[in-house]
């Protein structure tokens, strides 16, 4: 499936209707999702795949598309597990939805790819610790979205796994919550690919 096709397809997606602001529910737009599938799918690393805080289910239900054979995604909030399914059904992928908390999650089967748009941590701090820490004990390889800047922290904290890629991109933030000042702001982020060693 070309990149183009793929983003039109996550663009279609719902998104949560409450999002909760503690938890950081900001959706990764179509572009980016598309675009760290399609750098996963190109390796030929979306088989087994797992989105931790799968929010709407972007990720998982673009893997899905991109033709992984076992799909998981995993949120704490009931409300994003309902969208994400909704979504699924729309699309017409299946994708196996979990609610629970990422440090709770059980994943069983061979190590997996992890694709991941993490808590950046503006509201609680390290939050995204939780979701590099449980990557690293399921997946072999991850892929996983920062903000700009965090590549000495990501390095240091999974050491002696490697980050072998990285590329920077905009991400836009729609005004999404009562603190928010404007209609939308262009972050840069950072999207790391790891390879999990032991």
């Amino acid at each position: 499936m070309r990149l183009r096709k793929l983003e039109m397809i996550l663009e279609r997606l719902e998104d949560i209707p409450n999002p909760d602001a503690s938890m950081e529910q900001y959706s990764t737009p179509p572009e980016l999702a598309a675009r760290v599938l399609h750098e996963a799918h190109l390796r030929g690393e979306l088989r087994e795949v797992v989105d931790l805080g799968c929010g709407n289910g972007i990720l998982a239900i673009g893997s899905a598309l991109l033709g992984a054979e076992k799909v998981t995604g995993v949120d704490a909030d009931p409300e994003a597990i309902e969208t994400s399914r909704r979504n699924a059904e729309k699309i017409g992928v299946k994708v196996n939805f979990v609610c629970s908390r990422v440090e709770d999650f059980e994943y069983e089967g061979e190590r997996c790819t992890v694709i991941m748009n993490p808590p950046f941590g503006a509201q609680k701090r390290h939050a995204d610790r939780v979701f590099l820490k449980k990557a690293l004990e399921i997946g072999k390889v991850i892929y996983s979205i920062h903000n700009r800047g965090s590549r000495a922290f990501v390095e240091s904290f999974i050491a002696p796994s490697k980050i072998t890629n990285m590329w920077v991109a905009k991400m836009p933030i729609k005004r999404r919550f009562k603190f928010h000042k404007k209609d939308r702001v262009d972050i840069e982020v950072e999207i790391y690919r790891i390879e999990v060693l032991p």
